[in-house]
């Protein structure tokens, strides 16, 4: 989803974790920094100005940047592909208005625009589509980085929570799922491209369905007052996600235990898919599959929050769920960053710590270069 920041009180204009969670780069008013996620060590800076994006592709050297145009050569018109190892631009872009977002696997560059989305081949840049969209100021967009379900989805209506979903590899429309009722501002794509989420303008639902065939699947209640909901995360996994983490305005970090939810289908059948479909399609709406971290950012301070890592425990003799462990990384924009290790037992009752914090903009440099 887009990452950046609409408060010019916080230092960090943009956050944006690696397709697999295991490096971070921000974009401060002064320049980026890239961050290796495991041990927190700074591995590479570069201080030349704003920049508004900044996108890694895996834990390679190659980086896709965009200027925050405080001056020429950072117009935020002008996409740079950047190498860390040799610390120069490889190739630039340019449009004729502000891009918005920007997402790649290793295959594909996608470049959202206020009304256009541009599909390349990333190793020649080479355009292969050009999608014209409903005006999307916000540049809100989903990305799934796998190649055999490679999918780019894009709001449909600025009236109502409608998604395009187009297959980047077959370069096709696959589906419109229509998710909510007032327009949608964030959205998420699991790693595996199975599942998407959603959530709207009002933020009192989050909606999950299967985008094989656009089924709703999961509804999660977050409140029943409106809050502008900041980012969405699903946890890493094969099949259906384990976890769903939503940020939001209140300062507050949901979590939406998916495992524990499909539970009763699990036991009606032998495969994941094939208690989703068709029978199990309903809204849950219950709130014992949802859980909240309180203050973990203060109220109205964007945050990035992230399921980086998820460990399910299972009984060796009748494989039914014992407990889910996870790892939720957090980005705030006011330059902290926060770890929690979070348990949900088979009552699903949830148990969090926090692992560790640390000041984003205070720490050195490691002379070791991301290669």
């Amino acid at each position: 989803m887009a990452n950046q920041s609409s408060s010019s009180s916080c230092p960090i204009l943009c956050a944006s974790f690696n397709q697999d969670h295991t490096c971070f780069a921000i974009g401060t008013r002064d320049g980026f920094r890239i961050f290796d996620t495991n041990s927190g060590r700074l591995c590479y800076q570069r201080f030349v100005g704003g920049f508004v994006i900044v996108e890694m592709l895996f834990s390679s050297s190659l980086l896709a940047i965009v200027g925050a145009g405080d001056k020429p050569s950072l117009s935020p018109r002008r996409l740079c592909l950047f190498n860390t190892t040799t610390s120069a631009a490889l190739r630039e872009l340019n449009f004729l208005t502000s891009i918005l977002a920007v997402r790649m696997n290793r295959q594909r560059l996608v470049v959202i625009l206020q009304d256009k989305a541009y599909i390349y081949e990333l190793n020649s840049l080479t355009i292969l589509e050009t999608i014209d969209t409903v005006p999307n100021i916000k540049g809100i967009c989903a990305f799934s980085t796998s190649l055999d379900a490679c999918y780019l989805a894009l709001p449909a209506s600025t009236t109502k929570g409608s998604a395009l979903l187009y297959n980047v590899m077959d370069r096709h429309l696959h589906c419109e799922i229509e998710a909510h009722r007032s327009p949608l501002v964030a959205m998420v794509l699991s790693s595996n491209g199975m599942y998407i989420a959603t959530a709207s303008e009002q933020g009192t639902i989050i909606r999950v369905h299967l985008v094989s065939d656009a089924t709703k699947s999961y509804s999660f209640r977050r409140g029943s007052y409106p809050s502008t909901i900041y980012s969405l995360s699903f946890g890493p996994s094969k099949q259906l996600p384990d976890i769903l983490a939503a940020s939001s305005s209140s300062g507050s970090v949901h979590v939406f235990t998916l495992a524990h939810a499909s539970q009763p289908r699990l036991k009606r059948s032998s495969s994941i898919l094939g208690s989703i479909i068709p029978d199990a399609v309903s809204d849950v709406l219950d709130p014992a599959f949802h859980h909240v971290l309180h203050n973990v950012v203060p109220a109205g301070i964007k945050s990035y929050a992230v399921i980086r890592k998820v460990d399910n425990v299972t009984d060796s003799s009748t494989s039914e769920l014992l407990a889910c462990r996870a790892i939720m990384s957090v980005i705030t924009y006011n330059g902290q960053f926060k770890e929690y290790n979070l348990s949900v037992d088979a009552h699903n009752d949830l148990t969090w710590s926090l692992g560790r914090e640390f000041n984003l903009l205070t720490v050195t440099l490691d002379k070791t270069v991301i290669s």
